[in-house]
């Protein structure tokens, strides 16, 4: 009996050691982390929210971190080919992703294949910021009211363009419930990116978007867009004049595209840790915040757990209105 209670004290102890040795080196690797470049993969083409918001918060963290953040626009299949990449990366704090609404929560329900789980193959680092997207239009287009391109879409069923940064993102997922809960019937057209769909947004190539404020905030300043309205809970600090969809005859009716900081699933949690802290500080700077503010968004500093909720529940949500506007990919 002796002996054998002396065999599982050795062995309990043999774990223990083990997993301090572990846990050791888990520390270590966190304490020398960065030792070299870190790369932030962006899921869309240079020019779009998500490109201004890597690269805002990416040149603040390098000066925190000591290692520069290199962005890398890798564009494709609603932004899903480069989230996928990133959930197969090695987790150890050197390939990061900027995840946004469009590529955790409405290109899984999108794509029946989309090869990634937003809830599972992810660690959280923190949320970066909230853009509330804008209904806006062409100069050309006759309205200038919620009202008034729906009467004009419902008069020409069809002929209305909306431009989108592709297939499955924010900006076609929010044309496709506008026109599942209207019941107007107008045109998608999918471009490489939110950069590229404004341009042709401008140059009057469609007739209108359904964009972050980030990209096209500049354009409706010189009068190149109109804006219409806004898709989110609230008005924006940025256009406190302009009234959302809800209070233009669609109360409930909410869209806006929220940014984050993301790491393979496995990645050790200290140096999760040591970004998300980083990431809080860049998101406290005034400079920072400024820049957001510019741009159209408003920063929503967390921890890596207030993310992780904020993923579950915007996976659900845009899951449902995928399946009810009847869009999805098999």
């Amino acid at each position: 009996m002796r002996s054998v209670f002396r065999a599982i004290v050795g062995s309990t102890a043999l774990s223990l050691l083990q997993i301090a040795a572990v846990l050791g080196d888990v520390g270590a690797q966190a304490q020398d982390y960065p030792a070299r470049p870190i790369t932030l993969v962006v899921s869309t083409a240079p020019g779009g929210g998500n490109d201004v918001m890597a690269r805002v918060i990416g040149d603040h963290m390098s000066r925190t971190l000591g290692q520069q953040i290199v962005v890398e626009n890798r564009p494709g299949a609603g932004g899903t080919t480069a989230t996928r990449q990133i959930a197969k990366s090695a987790p150890d704090g050197y390939t990061l992703g900027l995840g946004n609404t469009g590529t955790l929560a409405q290109g899984p329900a999108f794509y029946a294949n989309a090869g990634y789980d937003p809830v599972k193959d992810f660690a959280p680092i923190g949320l970066v910021a909230n853009a509330p997207i804008c209904v806006v239009v062409h100069p050309t287009v006759a309205a200038h009211s919620i009202k008034e391109l729906i009467a004009l879409a419902k008069k020409q069923p069809g002929q209305l363009t909306y431009g989108s940064g592709g297939a499955g993102t924010p900006n076609h997922l929010t044309g496709a419930m506008f026109a599942n809960i209207t019941g107007v019937s107008i045109v998608h057209v999918p471009f490489r990116g939110s950069g590229p769909a404004v341009a042709a947004l401008v140059g009057g190539h469609v007739s209108m978007m359904f964009s972050s404020l980030p990209p096209v905030i500049g354009n409706i300043k010189s009068g190149l867009a109109r804006p219409l309205a806004m898709t989110s809970a609230k008005r924006s600090a940025v256009l406190p004049e302009l009234p959302t969809v809800a209070e233009q005859g669609f109360p409930g009716f909410e869209a806006a595209q929220r940014y984050g900081l993301i790491a393979p699933a496995g990645t050790p949690p200290a140096i999760i840790a040591k970004l998300s802290a980083a990431l809080r500080e860049a998101l406290t700077s005034d400079a920072v915040k400024m820049r957001i503010a510019t741009e159209g968004a408003e920063p929503i500093p967390g921890t890596p757990e207030d993310y992780a909720r904020d993923i579950d529940s915007e996976a659900r949500k845009w899951a449902e209105v995928v399946r009810q506007a009847g869009v999805a990919v098999k």
